[in-house]
């Protein structure tokens, strides 16, 4: 046979690239769910399967691609529109990274963690850390976040009083059950409301009847303020959360220095009888929301702990107290001076120059580096809580990238808690306060996952409200940008692992942010600054509505700050922090909430199925969640006006024809679960969206 020419080889390739459809950039796709790797978390030395989908008939050829190896995908099923490639792999027992190379005619691209690009790039590749695995239970979880002493009162009798102790800026105060309802003041550190676990142990039917799979509370660990944050004692529930059995003593007398006088809070947090008491509550409380399908995770706050803290002692709360050894701050033999950084060496008693977070010193850091006996305690620690008799189902770790006094010391610990938390509960998740890039500690052996911040709050927030997510700032050319939203949720969420992105943590409010609710009215500024009655003036009910279908929709544990769901407002701390309001709550955000986590609970494809944008534009969002069995899409619209939209679905996995079935639309006055029919048209449908709407749509027949 006679060769051809170079001259007649480019003719002839430039015939068939006039004859080929354009490449369908928007069908190229994987992930490291099951449908596309298999299995989607292996074990070292498994064999995965590794598929690729294109359209069909659209491209030549697919390359797997890992370090300087290229190997052919072939083609293993064609399928509606798609054809699908693979290949297996097998592992070895570290980490491994992949990605794809794609030919059609003349054209090549890459397809990595980020989607399509002309190059290929390092820092999408995706990943494949054999042995890790997240638990299964947090995967698509539903979540509910409790600050304790602001949800419900169910024991007055363990209630701080007024004046029990100093903390801060003054004594502590009770704010009596007629007062309930009443906000935070500005400064209320020490104010209580009398939250308990009580009061949780009796609303845990509601929370099984809204569908919640897991509770996150803040910490509940004996602590001197409302919020916690500031740990006296690790190894017992705090009794005003628990029970008091021993309660006699005086209130404080103002004339001694400290809390050395306030012996009523000495014998309530101190006597051994309340702790276990109060521990036993917590045991029970776990094994009754177990009973009920719901899982417990606790609030680790390592990297500081509280100056009342019995290893510091500068409020004399433990000085000759029985049973408990002398405080760092009070002498230089204590056993724990190690557990802190002092400065001066020679200031005993009473040494004042220890290192603190932020340089509060209510708040002293803990000295990992100067302590192994600290380090081995905390993780002792951490191990206690997620073993019998308590059964606790994980932490959430507060700063916790802030650990140490490096960043090599603090990964170094974290594999180490990971190791010990996950020997005593291998089922228990390890779940991170993180901000900015979290690929470093989700490498597979520290964290399991993130609060997430930078791959859902955030975004969603500037794309839905314009709004900083303390209500500090306002930008309103923010709002609706499409382009700026989707490139940032490409990039963070490519930093996951699918499996921590799935039991990541989805939230639009939380205790430490304003409510989402109140950041649809644009008002920036704090509390003390606008008033209370500001936090709810003018707030937008479908954007907010919107928000939560996006929350049921999106990758991840959407986790749900309490009272959200009863159209609680507030701005940034404290005011996020107001009471859950029984008996006025907005029912008709509660029914929204049931009905979109049961239709979130229903679908696997919603929990744990693939992700896709789809055709969006300014103050429109879509995008696609599917598996090989079910195929939905979510449109947002977040414009005030109505507006006709043809959208391509096919790239959801569905056929060229067919017909898709609304079944939840959300708008400014409601929401709606009856049904409706929209038919697809050679891959497309067309619907008809209300300012401020938005719906999910799935495929049928």
């Amino acid at each position: 046979m006679k060769e051809r020419s170079v001259y007649e080889l480019n003719k002839l390739q430039r015939y068939v690239m006039q004859m080929r459809p354009v490449l369908r950039k928007a069908a190229l796709y994987s992930d490291g769910t099951e449908d596309y790797r298999s299995p989607s978390e292996p074990e070292p030395f498994d064999a995965v399967r590794i598929r690729f989908r294109a359209a069909k008939n659209n491209i030549d050829i697919v390359w797997f691609c890992t370090g300087n190896t290229q190997k052919v995908m072939p083609l293993v099923e064609t399928k509606d529109n798609f054809e699908y490639y693979e290949i297996e792999q097998k592992l070895e027992d570290t980490t491994f990274e992949y990605y794809f190379k794609i030919s059609s005619g003349l054209l090549e691209c890459y397809y990595d963690r980020y989607g399509v690009h002309q190059d290929p790039r390092s820092r999408y590749q995706f990943r494949i850390v054999p042995g890790f695995h997240t638990p299964d239970w947090a995967k698509g979880a539903v979540m509910y976040q409790i600050f304790v002493d602001r949800f419900f009162n169910g024991d007055e009798s363990n209630d701080v009083l007024d004046n029990e102790y100093y903390y801060i800026r003054g004594t502590s105060t009770r704010v009596p059950p007629e007062k309930w309802d009443k906000p935070p003041e500005s400064f209320s550190v020490a104010e209580f409301y009398g939250g308990d676990l009580e009061g949780v142990r009796k609303k845990l039917d509601y929370l099984k009847s809204l569908g919640i799979d897991a509770i996150y509370f803040n910490p509940l660990f004996v602590s001197p303020s409302n919020h916690k944050y500031d740990i006296q004692d690790y190894e017992h529930i705090d009794p005003h959360f628990g029970k008091i059995i021993n309660d006699d003593g005086d209130l404080l007398n103002e004339e001694r220095r400290g809390n050395i006088a306030a012996t009523r809070y000495q014998k309530r947090v101190t006597d051994l009888e309340n702790l276990e008491a109060s521990n036993k509550l917590f045991a029970t409380l776990v094994e009754e929301a177990h009973k009920k399908g719901i899982k417990v995770i606790l609030d680790g706050v390592f990297n500081h702990c509280g100056s009342f803290n019995k290893w510091m002692d500068k409020e004399l709360i433990y000085e000759e107290k029985e049973g408990y050894e002398p405080g760092a701050y009070v002498s230089k033999d204590s056993p724990y001076k190690d557990y802190f950084a002092f400065e001066d060496k020679n200031a005993w008693p009473y040494n004042n120059t220890y290192e603190t977070w932020w340089t509060h010193d209510t708040l002293p850091k803990l000295n990992y580096e100067g302590s192994e006996l600290l380090y081995n305690h905390i993780l002792e620690i951490a191990k206690k809580w997620v073993s019998p008799p308590y059964n606790a189902d994980g932490w959430r770790l507060d700063v916790a990238s802030d650990l140490g006094h490096s960043k090599e010391f603090n990964h170094k610990f974290w594999r180490d808690f990971r190791d010990a938390v996950k020997s005593a509960n291998p089922d228990a998740i390890i779940l991170a306060e993180h901000y900015g890039d979290p690929r470093d500690w989700l490498d597979g052996h520290q964290w399991d996952t993130i609060m997430n911040y930078d791959a859902f709050m955030e975004p969603l927030t500037w794309f839905l409200t314009g709004m900083e997510k303390h209500s500090n700032e306002f930008y309103p050319d923010n709002i609706g940008k499409n382009g700026d939203f989707e490139g940032s949720m490409r990039h963070y969420m490519a930093s996951f692992m699918t499996s921590s992105l799935y039991c990541s943590m989805n939230q639009l409010s939380n205790h430490d942010h304003s409510r989402f609710l109140t950041r649809t009215n644009h008002k920036v500024g704090r509390v003390d600054q606008l008033g209370y009655l500001a936090a709810e003036d003018g707030v937008n009910y479908g954007v907010f509505r919107e928000a939560v279908l996006v929350q049921m929709t999106w990758p991840g544990a959407p986790t749900i700050y309490y009272g959200d769901e009863a159209g609680v407002c507030g701005f940034t701390d404290p005011d996020n922090r107001r009471t859950y309001p029984w008996g006025h709550e907005r029912t008709d955000l509660i029914d929204l909430h049931r009905d979109l986590i049961r239709i979130h609970k229903r679908y696997d494809a919603l929990k744990r199925g693939s992700f896709q944008f789809l055709d969006g534009e300014i103050n429109l969002l879509c995008y696609a969640r599917f598996n090989r069995n079910e195929h939905f899409v979510i449109v947002v619209n977040n414009a005030e006006l109505k507006r006709d939209i043809n959208i391509q679905v096919w790239y959801a996995g569905t056929p060229m024809s067919g017909t898709m079935k609304r079944i939840i639309a959300t708008s400014q006055e409601g929401y709606s679960l009856m049904p409706e029919i929209y038919p697809i048209e050679n891959g497309k449908i067309k619907i008809t969206m209300n300012p401020y709407s938005s719906v999910i749509l799935k495929y049928v027949e």
